[in-house]
């Protein structure tokens, strides 16, 4: 499939500020589900993200949890963010790393790399995986950069009061702070929680702005966004979110990084460079994560 980024239709004055609404599409994945937001057939990308999964909230039973195989990818960088729950991240840089609520694990795919996704060291009691899961492509010229991998402790982002909203600046910069979570291209992620009746202004510094509701309902002018939902923003037009209720709302955008092809969990701007990763992963020539000798099969 390939992806352009200049997909939001023209706004005119009077169509307002949001120029569409995208609703998740639901995965059963036995034990959980995922919603997934982006990529949607109507939009695409948002900025580089080219990828959005809300997970969750699940409930696992003692000795269950979350268990993904090692699989690879490309041409991206992944960045995993909880609100409840821990994951143990492995990878083929020897990386292992558990994630929990508020921190923030960067992988940087780059030419290749491998990782997997376990339960945290809570299987022998009810536990809970709840969070975001997102993919930036990365900008031409870096797709093919040496993987790499960064995590920071929920402590080492930073977080604001914005009016009477609550901000964590997770990637970019907004409202004179910036993350130190490395980025490859203009971008902004934020975690943002409104009390009922409360108001907070978003950014427009960025070329593409989109709102997803994680709990509670804003609204975006007239129209009322309930969770579940992403408000994309026209070009150009400013976003004011307003809680009809206490709300929940994750902030992404950024600057258009040009056309991308994705199968599976390859991204990439050539679509000969896929079918390269498609073999490679065949093939066995993507290097392994060490100590973990199971493996995700390319789909058919």
């Amino acid at each position: 499939m390939s992806y352009q980024e200049a997909e939001t239709p023209i706004c005119s004055e009077m169509s307002g500020s949001v120029a569409l609404t995208i609703e998740p599409k639901e995965k059963d994945l036995g034990e959980f589900t995922v919603r997934r937001i982006l990529p949607a057939r109507a939009r695409k990308m948002v900025g580089p993200f080219i990828f959005f999964d809300h997970i969750g909230p699940a409930e696992f039973a003692p000795g269950n949890g979350i268990a993904v195989r090692p699989h690879p990818h490309i041409g991206i960088a992944t960045v995993t963010y909880l609100f409840e729950g821990e994951i143990i991240h492995r990878d083929s840089l020897g990386v292992t790393q558990p994630i929990q609520a508020g921190a923030v694990n960067l992988m940087t795919a780059g030419r290749g790399i491998v990782h997997s996704e376990r339960a945290g060291e809570d299987l022998q009691e009810i536990s809970m995986l709840h969070g975001i899961q997102s993919w930036m492509a990365l900008p031409t010229g870096q797709e093919e950069m040496e993987p790499a991998f960064y995590h920071h402790a929920a402590d080492e982002l930073p977080e604001l009061v914005v009016g009477d909203a609550t901000v964590r600046v997770i990637l970019g910069e907004a409202y004179g702070h910036a993350s130190a979570v490395i980025t490859y291209s203009p971008i902004l992620y934020l975690d943002c929680r409104l009390p009922k009746g409360k108001k907070l202004a978003l950014p427009e510094t960025f070329q593409e702005l989109a709102a997803y509701v994680v709990s509670g309902s804003v609204q975006i002018e007239q129209h009322t966004y309930a969770a579940g939902v992403m408000a994309v923003a026209c070009a150009g037009k400013q976003i004011q979110l307003a809680a009809s209720e206490d709300s929940h709302v994750m902030v992404i955008g950024g600057d258009p990084v040009g056309e991308r092809h994705i199968w599976w969990n390859f991204v990439s701007s050539s679509k000969d460079r896929i079918e390269q990763a498609k073999s490679d992963w065949t093939e066995g020539r993507f290097e392994d994560v060490p100590g973990d000798s199971e493996y995700i099969p390319l789909p058919k």
